[in-house]
């Protein structure tokens, strides 16, 4: 499954359920922040674009989800792993 593929699965079941729960596999200090793809069946994999210091490759996610599945910073929260690279995130609508 292709990148944008993936982008629309998730925006469609986020708009159907009204609520998405993600994990993630995050690496940080990538060039540039995006989706790569899928690990497995279940996790996402996404380059972010800032250091894992003082928290800054988390607000970089959120606010990357938030601007992918348009919803407000608030609406996205890391419900587990905050100083890990396995993390799982809610994101309501």
């Amino acid at each position: 499954m292709d990148n944008e593929t993936l982008v629309s699965s998730l925006k469609a079941q986020l708009e159907k359920d009204g609520q998405l729960r993600l994990r993630l596999k995050i690496v940080p200090k990538s060039s540039k922040t995006e989706i790569v793809g899928m690990l497995g069946e279940d996790v996402v994999k996404i380059r972010i674009a800032a250091v894992p210091a003082k928290n800054k490759a988390n607000m970089e996610l959120i606010r990357f989800l938030s601007d992918t599945f348009n919803v407000p910073k608030s609406n996205c929260t890391i419900a587990s792993g905050p100083t890990a690279p396995l993390k799982i995130v809610d994101i309501l609508k």
